[in-house]
């Protein structure tokens, strides 16, 4: 009995350990989106100087 105690503890450690990783995983994507929305404002594609310069339709 234990033993079963020490090893759910060890995987809830490990399971806990990989969600921590996946979110900040998830927070440096996010990031990294948010820059390349952002160089869309900034440099306008040249396929697009007929609408304004920019990239997205609204």
């Amino acid at each position: 009995m234990d033993m079963a105690v020490l090893l759910l503890v060890l995987l809830l450690a490990v399971v806990l350990a990989g969600l921590g990783f996946l979110v900040k995983a998830l927070w440096w994507v996010a990031i990294a989106l948010l820059v390349i929305w952002v160089f869309g404002f900034v440099f306008p594609t040249a396929d697009s100087a007929g609408s304004h310069g920019r990239w997205y339709r609204w």
